[in-house]
């Protein structure tokens, strides 16, 4: 059904694991990273435009206590960039596929931004059977503020612009200016002054993916409601914010209290200023994530 092949001429994300290689049902070629190990895996989902680069300081803090798997999404780093299959359902499919192929009959599922998107997708379309623990690191419940929300709900959901802000933005990524339009975005998910490194570090990430796999996903992903899914979570579950990111702490306090005993944790500014908590203080985010993943079930399952 799947194949795959060793992806020696892929470059390590980090350390000396060698970048791996998955060819979906449909043909898309996947980069992955698996750093092998014991205990429960622990899988790691990017964001729009981003890569599993993002998780470097993750694979060097957590990996040595347990299993950590990476991936390039489709249209994203060293993935391929086949001209098809920008969505959501189809993203979940991809990774329903690579955990499919490293036989994870149980794992953590760990996502950020969109990665988050993808989970929730994933659990709306195959369940939590195989999900040990759930990390949800700022992502709105709903991004484009669509007309039948109410204002209430559209301040709640966490809803960044409306439908048409979503489309303007769409067309600016993808005319001649996408550049420019590319890099404002990225600077607009910071507050104050970043630190260089790592703004560039996002910034150069963020031109793997080309506009016309960005462009069509990025408006099938704003245009989700993920609401109904939030109740329908039943593994415990850690809902992560961050003081100073373009994603507003209070739509994360929506989320945790949407799936039932949610806890959240909310990084004040001093600790982290924007939507990359793990790049900005990678030891914080680590500490709080691995306290999460160790915790004993209070029911023993």
């Amino acid at each position: 059904m799947m194949s795959g092949t060793g992806g020696n001429d892929v470059p390590p994300l980090t350390g000396g694991e060698v970048m791996k290689e998955l060819i979906t049902t449909d043909g898309a070629r996947l980069a992955y990273q698996d750093t092998g190990g014991e205990g429960v895996p622990l899988v790691m989902l990017h964001g729009w435009g981003q890569t599993q680069a993002m998780f470097r300081h993750q694979i060097e803090g957590l990996a040595p206590g347990r299993r950590v798997v990476t991936v390039d999404l489709r249209g994203h780093g060293k993935s391929g960039k086949p001209r098809h299959g920008y969505r959501i359902a189809r993203l979940s499919r991809d990774v329903l596929e690579l955990v499919d192929r490293l036989g994870l009959d149980r794992f953590d599922a760990l996502g950020w931004s969109m990665g988050v998107s993808v989970w929730w997708s994933f659990i709306d379309q195959y369940g939590t059977g195989r999900i040990r623990r759930f990390v949800a690191v700022d992502q709105p419940a709903a991004v484009a503020a669509v007309p039948w929300m109410t204002e209430r709900e559209q301040r709640d959901s966490g809803a960044i612009f409306d439908v048409s802000g979503l489309l303007y933005l769409g067309a600016a990524l993808a005319g001649p200016e996408g550049d420019a339009v590319r890099a404002d975005f990225v600077r607009g998910m910071f507050s104050g002054e970043p630190d260089p490194e790592v703004l560039a570090f996002v910034g150069e990430e963020i031109r793997s993916t080309p506009a016309y796999a960005g462009v069509p996903l990025l408006f099938d992903h704003c245009a989700q409601d993920w609401r109904d899914v939030l109740p329908r979570i039943d593994v415990p579950t850690l809902v992560v914010g961050c003081e100073g990111s373009h994603v507003h702490p209070d739509s994360q306090r929506f989320v945790a209290e949407r799936i039932p005993g949610a806890r959240l944790h909310v990084f004040a500014s001093d600790v982290a200023s924007s939507h990359f908590p793990f790049l900005e203080n990678p030891s914080a985010f680590n500490a709080v994530v691995e306290k999460f993943l160790a915790e004993e079930p209070a029911n023993g399952a």
